[in-house]
């Protein structure tokens, strides 16, 4: 800069070109750089400059650089800004940048390209006068008389009727009265443009205007318009502070217009409506009172950022949840209780527990408007329709169903969500399945809840301890949305195969309602209901095509599945739809051979469509699925002494379980093979001892006939299958069985079954499953079950047709579990009190 008769900028200056935004002079402004030439200018010459002069650069506005260095250069605007550069950032991410600081310095004209590379120079002539902008308003040059000093005068009352309108403790209103005071006002289009709101194309109308009476013509609607935007304002509301910094903006001392960081005056336009539009949105969204003080917090953040930071697009994936999550949102239920008990039973063949329940909930909505959403968990054997009878729940409730499979889970954050603190944060299932659904009454179905992981990322099941307590999730708190969330109106439906690994605190907070396998008969019923009319549908055929009467349904229940629920059953009837489906669509290809070839007579009978409906009898049912998978073998295997018949639970159901014991010469060893678990073990050995101490009772001897049944002799107790891990105490009465086989040369009855835990003095006491353990005896064609007395109660869950073919025999002890398993009893003499 030289001194001359006033303050001159270089004649050569370095040209910075910008789409993005309008430097005038008095004004600073942000600007983001990363085109070739751009970039270059600031590395070559603002980083590499020493001197005051090397930071003075032009800046020509509405002009886009293109981002490949090529040597065609775009088409200048004929009016620029020189400016100073008061701060340079540089950073990396996403892409190569710098961020220029700049103060307009004065108006300055193009009058010839020096050189377009590296960076474009140019010969540029000085328009205003730089003095006015930093001379006090005394000896600045004052308003002329004329039209010009009326525009001044009226100008400048404008811009103080302006200020009387705002709180002047916002920092930018002082600002903005000091420069009134204190600049000449031939400068004050340039600086109040540039502060109050205005878009890129109406500050480059102001640029352009070179006469200070076309300025003031040009600015002043501008002011005159932001005054009737507040006027109005204050006539629906009163102003807040927050509405002043909409209209004007400090940053660290300097003044800024408003959005002049976006790339054009339509984005600047879109984004303020973009704004306003989500502020309505979240206004309207009906949340708690907490979450919109959060959300509104949120929403000022976003209007100051500029929409290049990374946080930006957070903010506003965090405000859009939350404006789509249903606060207040939803369904109305159906309480019509002979229509849901209509629908439930179309749906679902017997599970009449769970009806019962579904159809008591209803009844209690009637009466009572305000109940909290029960917590439910289905517990029973694969295949049985848990999930199925939830889907059902929810469509007789009127409700929307949402399903969270649990299975592996292993993150706490599933349940909770992520902390937006790291990247990739999202909500946990819950909100998101709320925000999926859109209404914050749904039926959701927390679906194998029993199979829930450990890690190190924290606990799920822990985690659902909130969700599933009624006490504490009307305020449930995700962390991605870090405010409370009410979870009462949920209707929560848990699946489980087992209640064994479900945590204790977990299990507690739920309702558990025991879904056992099916009978034969209503496996019958349901694959005639719903299973063969769903395969028939899935495989394009009809019942005039294919039909499968019920016998050949029992013989597939019978003797090609072994399961408590359903879905082997339906695997075998849509193997019979695909085998017929091949032999309708043979037939239907013979009119088309017919017509092109003859074909010998051999052939044609060959070809010929099968006559319909197709019936599946045995035999064809043998060809279709091959031989029988299960035999009853309960009477062959029980032929020899030493082995008896027990029942077992697993998560599959029941299951009937052989126990077989043999004994030879030796040193009173007892082996123990079929990977038995620690309990099975003990009650091997309770079994032993109790039958050592009771030997000359029973008459019991040992392979030499003495009355030690241990002495001299090994005993090896074997349960098949031995790949099958077994545990439990529930065998310890089928082992005193089979050993007392063993030892008395007797054989146990082939039709007997038998569960029951022992003790030392020989009593039986109480086990579990046994609705299940009785179903799959009546599956194998068990006739007797002997089970402890304390179970009695459990057999009025068993249905009447399978109570009438099964002899129910209940035991306090030993004595009476060996009387009931050996035909004509186990012959002793009378028993004193000692048992």
């Amino acid at each position: 800069m030289t001194s001359g008769s006033g303050i001159q900028i270089p004649s050569r200056l370095p040209l910075l070109l910008t789409h993005e935004g309008v430097l005038l002079p008095g004004s600073t402004v942000r600007f983001s750089v990363d085109s070739p030439r751009n970039m270059h200018l600031v590395s070559h010459r603002l980083l590499k400059g020493t001197s005051l002069k090397s930071t003075i650069i032009g800046v020509i506005p509405n002009t886009r650089d293109p981002e490949h260095d090529t040597d065609d250069l775009p088409s200048l605007h004929k009016i620029g800004t020189a400016g100073i550069a008061v701060q340079v950032v540089g950073s990396n991410w996403p892409k190569p940048h710098y961020t220029l600081l700049i103060t307009g310095l004065c108006r300055f004209s193009v009058t010839s390209l020096l050189k377009e590379r590296p960076f474009v120079l140019a010969e540029v002539e000085q328009l205003d006068k730089l003095e006015q902008y930093t001379s006090p308003a005394g000896e600045g040059v004052t308003a002329e008389d004329g039209e010009l000093g009326e525009l001044s005068q009226k100008f400048h009352q404008a811009a103080i009727q302006l200020l009387g309108m705002l709180d002047m403790s916002v920092p930018v209103v002082a600002k903005l009265r000091r420069l009134l005071d204190s600049l000449p006002r031939e400068t004050l289009p340039d600086v109040v443009a540039s502060m109050i709101r205005t878009s890129n194309k109406e500050k480059l109308q102001v640029l352009d205007a070179v006469s200070l009476e076309e300025r003031f013509k040009k600015a002043l609607p501008m002011l005159t318009r932001q005054i009737e935007g507040l006027k109005l304002l204050q006539k629906t509301r009163k102003i807040s502070p927050d509405t002043e910094k909409r209209v004007l903006s400090v940053r660290k001392g300097r003044v800024f217009p408003v959005q002049q960081l976006n790339l054009d005056d339509e984005d600047e336009d879109d984004d303020g409506d973009d704004t306003t539009a989500l502020e309505r949105k979240v206004r309207g969204a009906n949340m708690t009172e907490a979450a919109l003080k959060v959300c509104l917090k949120e929403l000022r953040r976003l209007k100051k950022m500029p929409q290049s930071m990374p946080e930006y697009a957070l903010t506003r994936n965090y405000l859009d949840l939350m404006v789509e999550l249903p606060w207040n949102k939803s369904t109305k239920d159906c309480l019509d209780i002979r229509a849901a008990r209509t629908l439930l039973d179309n749906d679902h063949y017997a599970m009449d527990k769970l009806k019962r329940r579904v159809l008591e909930y209803l009844a209690v909505r009637q009466l009572k408007t305000s109940l909290k959403g029960p917590i439910l968990c289905f517990v029973g054997p694969p295949g049985v329709g848990k999930t199925s009878v939830g889907r059902s729940i929810a469509r007789t409730l009127g409700r929307e169903f949402h399903r969270i499979a649990l299975g592996g889970v292993c993150d706490q954050s599933d349940i909770r969500g992520h902390r937006r603190t790291y990247v990739g944060s999202m909500p946990g299932r819950i909100i998101n399945g709320l925000k999926t659904v859109g209404v914050n009454n749904p039926v959701f179905l927390l679906d194998e809840v029993d199979k829930l992981g450990k890690s190190l990322q924290g606990d799920p099941a822990a985690a659902l301890l909130e969700v599933l307590d009624p006490e504490q999730n009307h305020s449930f708190t995700d962390h991605y949305l870090n405010v409370a969330f009410d979870l009462s109106q949920v209707l929560f439906i848990a699946t489980a195969n087992a209640t064994a690994t479900i945590p204790p605190a977990l299990l507690d907070r739920m309702e558990v309602l025991q879904v056992p396998g099916y009978t034969q008969e209503e496996k019958v019923e349901i694959a005639h209901r719903h299973l063969i009319p769903n395969q028939l549908e899935q495989h394009g055929l009809t019942p005039q095509q294919l039909q499968i009467p019920q016998n050949t349904t029992t013989d597939i229940i019978g003797r090609y599945t072994r399961e408590a629920g359903v879905r082997s059953l339906e695997r075998k009837i849509g193997a019979i739809c695909r085998a017929v489906a091949v032999k309708v669509a043979e037939g239907h290809r013979v009119p088309r051979s017919d017509a092109s070839t003859p074909e010998s007579p051999a052939k044609q009978d060959k070809a010929a469509p099968p006559e319909m409906p197709i019936v599946i009898d045995h035999t064809a049912l043998k060809d279709i699925l091959g031989p029988p998978v299960f035999e009853m073998e309960v009477s062959e295997r029980l032929t020899l002494p030493g082995v008896a018949l027990g029942l077992a639970w697993t998560p599959l159901g029941g299951e009937i379980m052989f126990v077989e014991a043999s004994r030879m010469e030796g040193e009173g060893q007892l082996t123990l093979t079929g990977q038995l678990g620690d309990v099975m073990k003990e009650s091997a050995h309770l079994a032993i001892s109790w039958l050592r101490a009771n030997a000359k009772v029973y008459k019991l001897t040992n392979i030499v006939g003495g009355p030690d049944p241990l002495e001299g002799t090994d005993i090896h107790l074997h349960f098949p299958a031995g790949a099958v891990t077994k545990d439990g105490p529930s065998a310890g009465v089928t082992i005193v069985t089979c050993l007392a086989s063993l030892f008395s040369g007797r054989l146990v009855r082939s039709d007997v079954a038998m569960t029951g835990e022992i003790t030392l003095r020989g009593l039986v006491l109480p086990v579990g499953g046994i609705k299940d353990k009785v179903l799959a005896a009546h599956r194998a064609g068990v006739k007797r079950i002997i089970l402890p007395k304390r179970n009695e109660k459990d057999l009025e869950e068993i249905p009447a047709n399978v109570r009438a073919d099964l002899d129910f025999v209940t035991t306090k002890n030993l004595d009476e579990v060996l009387n009931a398993a050996f035909d004509g009893g186990f012959t002793h003499p009378q028993l004193t009190s000692k048992l």
